[in-house]
């Protein structure tokens, strides 16, 4: 592990990323109008904005969302070395990492960058996913459903057999490398998690809490009681939100913010660019974990989000501002008993601090938890929430079912099953 900080430490020192904050309305290649902020290609991504209207907590409100109509890839190739397999990782800069440099997938790519519409260098070892037709996994999978309008990204996990020369930021990771660098913070990327959250191996038997009949039954439910829907507006037309001293934000200072970016780096296909990015607070995902005659069960509930389509299955608790809890704003009892059970556990079997995505997100980190049930939790536990078994989690991950921070916090607690 010395010689593993020894590499992480030298990338740091060689791969250099220098941001500068810059004003909305002078990006270079970006125009933010009444309408919209876009780039001048119409490539990428775009800020739009929605008013949402949702009988789930009864909720109306307005925002920015980020519009990206691309599918892009998350891969990782993998080898095996002397009967061990090894995952081919990438220390990587993005301008919102919050440490400039974290391990990111072999490929993190949006069609528009592979395509090289910025006019920038190939990216490496993209032949892997693009021409090979056999994968170990392959899994279209959502993004963050609060932030992003409909995205999906597609997670690959491929492997190879024969010698591949490396570029210096290119190194092989162990299992039990990623297990150790998985406790520190704010260093394995989110999208590295979210390919290993398709690769999570099944259990050999498991005694159920309910049938999967039975979680079908309340999905569907919950999915036909409550709605949410959107309209796209302009904007200016954003209740709110505002923009002053050049950042687009909501005027309580609550969810998140819209600023500039400009941007210099050695190491990036493209050396020099600018873009507005998404700057998110501190933020929560937890979950409530309890063995039913020896399986693992891990409390989930349904919930509805803007950006996606229909419910979708979360973790036991998922907020976007931790100051929200302790300021007791807009949350409902029956979540704030749940979030509560969190901050009153001495014991954690799982807490650590990472990073949403940095190429769209700035200094967005997430505080991930997972503590134990105790025998009072089950009494007048609202009908949003139901135990899920750890082979029940998996169908429903396969099934685009669970939003991607139930899948992250499940990838983190179960690393040692990963294929």
């Amino acid at each position: 592990m010395e010689y593993l900080k020894s590499w992480i430490k030298n990338q740091k020192k060689k791969n250099k990323i220098y941001i500068k904050r810059k004003s909305l309305d002078n990006l270079e290649n970006w125009k933010i109008s009444k309408k919209k902020l876009s780039h001048s290609t119409n490539k990428f991504f775009q800020i739009i904005g929605i008013r949402v209207s949702s009988n789930f907590n009864k909720k109306k409100w307005d925002q920015p969302i980020m519009v990206q109509n691309e599918n892009g890839i998350l891969g990782i190739i993998r080898r095996k070395f002397n009967k061990e397999y090894k995952y081919l990782l990438q220390a990587k800069v993005e301008p919102g990492n919050i440490n400039h440099l974290q391990l990111s997938p072999t490929v993190q790519a949006t069609k528009s960058n592979y395509k090289r519409f910025h006019g920038g260098e190939k990216t490496q070892f993209l032949n892997f996913f693009l021409k090979k037709k056999k994968f170990v996994i392959k899994s279209k999978q959502s993004e963050q459903g609060f932030r992003y309008l409909n995205k999906f990204n597609t997670n690959y996990l491929v492997e190879i057999k024969r010698y591949i020369p490396l570029p210096s930021r290119f190194r092989w990771f162990s299992k039990l490398e990623l297990i150790y660098l998985l406790k520190q913070r704010n260093l394995i990327n989110m999208d590295t998690l979210s390919v290993f959250s398709c690769s999570i191996q099944k259990e050999n038997k498991e005694k159920l809490i309910h049938t999967n009949k039975e979680i079908k039954n309340w999905f569907q439910k919950l999915n036909r009681k409550y709605k949410i829907s959107y309209k796209k507006i302009h904007l200016k037309d954003i209740k709110n939100w505002k923009i002053k001293n050049n950042i687009f934000e909501n005027i309580n200072k609550r969810h998140f913010s819209v600023i500039g970016l400009n941007i210099k780096s050695n190491c990036r296909e493209v050396k020099k660019w600018e873009q507005p990015i998404i700057a998110g607070k501190k933020g929560f995902a937890g979950f409530i974990v309890k063995k039913y005659n020896g399986t693992n069960h891990y409390l989930c509930r349904f919930i509805l989000k803007p950006g996606l389509k229909g419910g979708n299955i979360s973790c036991s608790a998922n907020f976007s501002d931790l100051k929200d809890f302790k300021n007791n704003n807009n949350i409902p009892p029956y979540e704030k008993k749940i979030i509560k059970y969190f901050f009153n556990k001495k014991k954690k079997l799982y807490n650590n601090v990472h990073s949403d995505e940095g190429g769209r997100f700035y200094h967005t980190q997430i505080n991930r938890m997972v503590v134990e049930a105790d025998k009072k939790l089950d009494n007048k536990l609202d009908p949003r929430f139901i135990w899920v078994s750890h082979n029940q989690f998996l169908s429903l991950v396969k099934k685009r079912m669970v939003d991607i921070e139930a899948r992250i916090l499940f990838t983190c607690y179960n690393f040692n099953k990963t294929l």
